[in-house]
């Protein structure tokens, strides 16, 4: 039987735990009762963190933005509702959606469907266009993004 952390060693390993790489609130919670600390203990540990900057909503949804966008290639709304699972704020989520740059993300938008268009093998055009459509809305792209990039690949 595992014994329960006392307050002090489970905000050391808390402090520990989002120091290696930015978490979110629920996160560190979730990490909180699988070490089986007291319940009680929970909120003022998730609140000391965040005092001391360990703990920084708004910076882990940039972050996590950014980093799924660029490293992954997801889309906005993806990227949303990922963020909507994790239970980050509505607040945190717009400012994380501002942090993704309009011309960046259309540029890798159209890199990207191109790619996907000389991968696919199939020739029927039209099949073609519905797989490659498909696979971009899966990623969480608009469909009028992906629409205007599939245009623009078709024409040229």
């Amino acid at each position: 039987m595992q014994r329960t952390l006392s307050s002090a060693e489970a905000l050391a390993k808390a402090r520990a735990y989002c120091a290696s790489q930015e978490r979110c609130q629920q996160e560190v919670r979730n990490k909180l009762f699988a070490w089986q600390v007291a319940g009680r203990d929970i909120e003022p540990i998730i609140a000391q963190l965040i005092g001391e900057g360990f703990l920084n909503e708004a910076r882990f949804a940039e972050h996590f933005a950014v980093s799924k966008f660029r490293q992954k290639g997801w889309g906005l709304r993806k990227i949303e509702q990922a963020l909507r699972l994790k239970q980050v704020s509505d607040p945190c989520i717009r400012l994380a959606m501002r942090s993704i740059e309009q011309p960046e993300y259309d540029a890798a938008l159209q890199v990207a469907v191109v790619r996907r268009w000389e991968r696919t093998k199939e020739t029927d055009p039209y099949v073609k266009r519905q797989k490659v459509f498909l696979y971009f809305l899966g990623k969480g792209f608009a469909a009028e993004a992906v629409e205007q990039a599939l245009r623009l690949v078709e024409a040229g």
